[in-house]
């Protein structure tokens, strides 16, 4: 596993063949189509994410896409749109985009309600239910 430090500052596009931490700040781009990246405390990104795996515990701000999986652990945020088919958010982090949990690229879609009205069932008889009048004791 390769480790950006608390102390190092990163501008331009990562890619690599490996599992990745990053703990310090990344700006730009990050491609890990097989493995994971690992966004520690101190970590703090500002980049298009691309990975197998995704687990943010620190800062993101930029879109995080997963083939597998994202997780979000309780002091991690995000601030961009999240697409992967699982997704585990633990409480107390922070999603400020969409989220799409599609196992494709292309949009799923939507069918329209047909009848959107409520349905009540009745047993016994049914109806309404008698009134009390108001001066009535309870």
């Amino acid at each position: 596993m390769a480790n950006i430090g608390k102390s190092i500052s990163i501008k331009g596009d990562l890619s690599g063949e490996e599992d990745l931490s990053i703990d310090g700040k990344v700006e730009g781009r990050v491609d890990l189509p097989s493995h994971q990246l690992t966004i520690g405390e101190t970590g703090q990104v500002e980049a298009e994410i691309s990975a197998k795996r995704v687990v943010v515990i620190g800062r993101v701000a930029g879109n995080v896409n997963a083939t597998e999986r994202i997780e979000i652990q309780g002091t991690g945020i995000v601030e961009g749109d999240i697409r992967s088919p699982r997704l585990v958010v633990a409480e107390g982090a922070v999603i400020n985009g969409a989220i799409d949990m599609s196992k494709t690229k292309e949009k799923v879609p939507v069918k329209p309600v047909e009848d959107a009205k409520p349905r009540a069932t009745a047993s016994g008889g049914g109806g309404a239910l008698p009134q009390r009048p108001a001066s009535a004791p309870r």
